[in-house]
């Protein structure tokens, strides 16, 4: 079959694409930024790739024009800040995937979202309905999925409750953390996408997806710290408001206020399974919740995590051009220029040293300072250093790091290029490289910071004594030295 499938960058997405190859599908990608697109590369070899945003009407018929596609999944959704609502964002969206789903002839689209059976949603999941009522009014055969919680190594709910389980040994909550939910191994959701393409069973349905659990989130959090050996006490409390618990959630967690407030908001509605009429048509073994916590941290302790929502969600480089921050900037700009001699035999080693920063192989000089730097970043609205890195050993551009972006990584030429945000009056940017010059091999280390007025040059001079010490012993801890 003739694969579209939006969103390929995404959690989603990054895990349903090697089993759609697999199967043997004909796949063609659509991202925003190819540059934050990373498959394997015996994987990339078997798929075409778009770069396309379901913002831009106008540009349709100039990426899609005289191509047909026999299904196309729908895996794009905007838990962020947007210049519009969160409904008419994604009704926006919505509506262009349709039109290129027009265009292309396809027969069938399959979308997943939030199951929205209540009759109060919050803003969230009336986001996922509006889109769920865009492609049943397409015209076109769809085949709908609802899933409450998914659980899997990298997941947003997954790595929230991990969050708040491993870091509050006593945790106060408001009360809808007694909502019911019904949470679903990854695999499953897999599962039920892959076997729904041209599946004649499945069009024109809509189905609720869950695991064989139905579980308060209360007991979500405690049966997580059953199974990683902790013990933990929650009390829930009447007088956290939603305001109150979202912040809480932001300072304890790495999603930003936008993010926390919309699921502590999602949290007032049960999400539990009305009806689970696709195990009749696609019938699976479904992994129970405590099943699915030890799958996750098996695939997290081999360090195989395909995606995170970290990688794929918003970003302050959500309304700006990834590209424009591949070149640094030269005017305007105060710079920070370090760097020191290495032996030609320890040049890999001193690359592999600065390709592993952050996470938990921390910045090599002054953690304590680094932490309380994404202290008052998260005080302030930042990101803050909770977000860690992806993987251990490896790194991609597109990455999230602590406070930063992975912009570059040239392995081959020993390059690494980190764009900052946190929040600050301007841009800056962290680069590390190692050069030859006549028969010595160079480390250098360069701090670029372009101000925004009076107030991001005072905050370059103020932190002068800081980079003075810590850039410093930073670039002799990587060295080596």
């Amino acid at each position: 079959m003739r694969i579209l499938l939006t969103g390929a960058n995404g959690y989603i997405g990054m895990r349903l694409l090697p089993v759609l190859v697999e199967s043997g599908h004909d796949v063609t990608c659509i991202v925003r930024e190819s540059r934050r697109f990373h498959p394997k590369p015996d994987l990339r070899k078997k798929i075409s790739i778009i770069e396309f945003d379901f913002i831009n009407h106008d540009a349709i018929e100039n990426h899609f024009n005289g191509k047909e596609f026999d299904t196309a999944f729908y895996l794009i959704h905007s838990l962020k800040d947007t210049f519009v609502s969160l409904e008419e964002h994604e009704k926006n969206s919505a509506e262009c995937f349709v039109q290129v789903a027009k265009i292309t002839k396809v027969k069938q689209l399959i979308y997943l979202g939030g199951i929205s059976n209540a009759s109060a949603l919050s803003s969230h999941l009336s986001a996922r309905k509006i889109v769920k009522d865009v492609l049943q009014n397409s015209g076109i055969n769809f085949t709908i999925f609802e899933a409450g919680i998914i659980v899997g190594s990298g997941s947003a709910s997954f790595e929230i409750i991990r969050d708040l389980v491993e870091k509050l040994p006593v945790i106060i909550a408001p009360l809808f953390l007694l909502s019911n939910c019904q949470p679903i191994a990854i695999r499953n959701v897999i599962n039920y996408l892959n076997l729904s393409i041209m599946n004649e069973k499945t069009f024109n349905r809509m189905f609720e997806i869950g695991g064989p659990d139905i579980l308060t989130y209360k007991k979500m959090m405690l049966e997580f710290a059953e199974v990683r050996g902790y013990k933990r006490y929650i009390f829930t409390v009447p007088f956290l408001t939603t305001q109150i618990a979202s912040y809480w959630l932001y300072f304890v967690t790495s999603i930003n206020f936008t993010i926390a407030r919309q699921l502590v908001e999602s949290l007032k509605n049960d999400v539990v399974c009305h009806d689970q009429s696709i195990l009749e048509i696609i019938p699976q073994d479904l992994i129970p919740y405590k099943e699915a916590i030890k799958l996750a941290f098996q695939v997290i302790q081999q360090n195989m995590v395909v995606s995170t929502w970290k990688d794929a969600s918003s970003s302050t480089l959500n309304y700006l051009n990834i590209n424009d921050y591949i070149e640094v900037p030269v005017y305007g700009c105060f710079r920070d220029r370090k760097w020191t001699i290495i032996t030609a035999d320890k040049v890999e080693e001193v690359a592999n040293r600065f390709f592993g920063i952050g996470g938990v192989h921390g910045w090599y000089y002054a953690d304590v300072l680094w932490r309380m730097r994404g202290i008052i970043d998260k005080i302030f609205g930042g990101v803050g250093m909770r977000r860690g890195r992806r993987n251990e050993n490896k790194i991609q551009a597109g990455d999230a790091l602590d406070l930063w972006r992975v912009i570059l990584v040239d392995r081959k030429n020993h390059r690494l290029l980190l764009f900052a945000e946190m929040k600050l009056p301007g841009d800056a940017w962290l680069e590390f490289s190692i050069v030859k010059f006549h028969d010595r091999y160079i480390l250098k280390q360069t701090a670029t910071f372009r101000p925004r007025g009076i107030a991001g040059r005072n905050y370059w001079y103020s932190m002068l004594p800081f980079h003075f010490f810590i850039f410093r012993n930073m670039l002799n801890k990587i060295a080596g030295k």
